[in-house]
């Protein structure tokens, strides 16, 4: 009976796997709802909204995430219940310690990855479902801000229970199977005398499509997180492998090695694959650059395939250690999310003050979540639009099982169980493709609405009047997104851009970059993953954000080369004739780092003077310099572009 309607809905529209985890979700929901009640909380269905807002599809992330929810939860509380106690010196203490605090965790969220990032934001709406609803009874704030918290720590728990029974693994293995298939396909490409210009820019996407995916797989324990991170020092190790256009300056026999390699690794053979990238190394004449890559690249695949207990020893023996995991952080944008919310939370603070619309608080909580959840998403505004439909349909539900439905119960018990369906009707919007993006809102208005108190009181004038509070929240927080440092997608590529441009000059004027080279690269290559990543989600520019990564790479590696050459530093198994370095050229390349420091302000000159160095050298130095220069005339355009 179940496959056919199964089938049916399969056929139209629906997600038999989403729809399986939704209503999962939803019984456990229920559950959580009629615990709190039994228990004699408050607001019994806010437990159901902390059920579906901590739900996970794996055990790992439901673990991880409940723990950072209640985390945030308690210090969010907390910061409430003293937002509370403060308004009774002045009620304008209430709207600026709200809005000071909201912004300190928005700010703070947004350089956060992960359910960190999560907990941290969560702090600050908690604050807001505290201080906002229980600011009529301040004598009482402390007794209900632990109300609150029992609220929520119910439906953590049972939303942990319920998915730790059903909720799978993460499935590591296909992961790794995915990573070793990409970097066997970048080994080979990088071993062709004429690698494909559009074939790397496919392989680089792919690159940080898996990168991107990795945090929720480290989700759950300390060894899956390791794992992560060796995943990740592989990726970013091996991103300078698409970077060789070295044609036939290199020795004889280093694409043979290099080929064998990929072969070794597409076999699964990596006690073969990690000795055929030494002897590619291990040319005789093999330039230093690439020299550097394959024994990093050699050092994070050891790493990456030891058993997690052996990975201290295996970093602590290879010759060359990993580079170091260095993340992109968005500093700019973090601060303008802060600022953001703190502008928006104040200005309509201020406003409820002043007017003392009765239904203010509920406007509010809703913008405090608006303002620091969506921030970090690439366009929010955008998200603004779903958001607005889903809660338009949870006040509607409310109001249907307010004034339609409940009227028809005698106890409150009947109250309880006739809320039920409405929740159990959540999984339909989520596994539908076309309410997916509204489910989430319909499903927490829904409760947030919906207080179950026998006898019923208040009217139907008051309900709407709250509803409408409810869906002005999405409608403020869109016009923040879009008149207060606006949100989107350009100007986020821009900021990254703008990033990867200070990094290559700083890198270029520091007179210790050699020996902190490891932190430079690993910083660039992640910024470089992050630009290609977020480029996909605007078509007409995503060739454009690959060119200029690339480009920036390659001037990274460029300014690299440009120190070791300043410097003279000695590099092993060097042949002799490789030593001569004149001070001429010292000082060339000491001009071309000057130049490359200044590249935002006159790409002109800086090009000048790397094509003189490009002059003065032949092999794959010359065929460094040149594609260094080539990514000067991609930048060249995009430069003047940037804000």
């Amino acid at each position: 009976m179940m496959a056919p309607l199964l089938s049916w809905l399969s056929n139209h529209g629906f997600d038999i796997t989403r729809l399986r985890f939704a209503a999962r979700t939803a019984i456990a929901a229920c559950i959580a709802f009629v615990l709190a009640w039994l228990i004699g909380l408050e607001h019994p269905q806010w437990s159901a909204m902390t059920v579906w807002a901590a739900s996970q599809p794996t055990r790992g992330q439901l673990w991880e995430k409940s723990l950072f929810r209640g985390l945030g939860s308690i210090s969010g509380t907390i910061v409430g219940v003293l937002l509370v106690l403060s308004m009774q010196l002045h009620p304008s203490l209430l709207v600026i310690g709200l809005a000071l605090w909201v912004g300190a965790c928005t700010y703070i969220g947004n350089l956060q990855r992960g359910f960190v990032a999560y907990g941290t934001v969560l702090a600050g709406y908690t604050a807001a479902m505290v201080s906002l609803l229980d600011a009529a009874h301040p004598d009482q704030v402390l007794g209900l801000g632990a109300d609150r918290l029992a609220t929520v720590m119910t439906g953590i728990v049972v939303a942990t229970l319920i998915g730790s029974l059903f909720a799978p693994k993460a499935a590591t293995g296909e992961l790794r199977q995915k990573v070793r298939a990409l970097l066997t396909d970048m080994i080979a490409e990088a071993a062709a005398a004429t690698p494909s210009h559009t074939r790397r820019r496919q392989l680089l996407s792919d690159l940080a499509a898996i990168e991107e995916g990795l945090d929720p797989h480290a989700a759950g324990s300390i060894r899956s997180r390791q794992s992560i991170r060796a995943t990740r020092t592989l990726l970013i190790a091996a991103t300078p492998l698409l970077l060789w256009k070295h044609g036939d300056s290199q020795p004889e026999g280093f694409r043979r090695h290099l080929s064998a390699a990929s072969l070794a690794l597409a076999d699964e053979n990596i006690a073969e694959t990690l000795a055929d990238l030494k002897a590619s190394a291990e040319t005789p004449g093999l330039s230093p650059r690439l020299r550097e890559t394959l024994d990093t690249t050699g050092a994070a695949l050891a790493n990456w395939h030891a058993d997690p207990h052996e990975r201290r020893s295996v970093a602590a023996s290879a010759k060359f250690a990993p580079l170091s995991v260095v993340l992109h952080r968005d500093w700019t944008g973090a601060r303008e999310a802060g600022l953001r919310a703190f502008g928006a939370l104040l200005l309509f603070g201020v406003l409820w003050l002043v007017t003392g619309w009765s239904v203010g608080a509920f406007m509010l909580l809703g913008l405090s979540v608006m303002i620091s959840l969506f921030s970090t998403f690439e366009n929010p505004a955008q998200m603004m639009k779903s958001v607005f439909q889903g809660q338009l349909a949870g006040v509607i539900g409310a109001l249907i099982l307010r004034w339609l439905v409940w009227p028809m119960a005698e106890t409150e018990t009947q109250m309880i169980l006739f809320a039920l369906p409405l929740i159990l009707i959540g999984p339909l919007f989520v596994a539908h493709h076309k309410t997916v993006a509204m489910s989430f809102d319909y499903n927490m208005v829904l409760m947030l609405m919906s207080q179950p108190h026998w006898p019923l009181t208040g009217t139907f004038e008051t309900s709407v009047a709250a509803g409408l509070a409810v869906i002005a929240a999405p409608v403020a927080a869109m016009g923040a997104y879009l008149t207060i440092y606006p949100a989107n997608l350009k100007r986020r590529l821009d900021t990254l851009m703008t990033a990867m441009l200070h990094d290559l000059s700083d890198l270029a004027a520091d007179p210790k970059a050699l020996q902190t080279r490891s932190h430079w690269q690993a910083r660039l290559y992640h910024r470089t993953l992050r630009l290609v990543r977020l480029s996909e989600r605007a078509a007409r520019a995503q060739t454009e954000a690959q060119d200029a990564a690339l480009a920036l790479l390659n001037l990274g590696h460029a300014a690299m080369w440009c120190h070791r050459e300043a410097e003279h530093q000695e590099e092993p198994r060097m042949a002799a004739h490789e030593m001569a370095i004149s001070d001429s050229d010292r000082r060339a390349a000491r001009a071309a780092l000057m130049r490359l420091a200044y590249l935002r302000e006159d790409p002109a000159r800086t090009r000048a003077t790397l094509v003189k160095l490009q002059a003065r050298h032949t092999g794959p130095e010359a065929a460094l310099l040149r594609e260094a220069v080539s990514g000067i005339d991609t930048l060249t355009p995009l430069l003047t572009t940037l804000d």
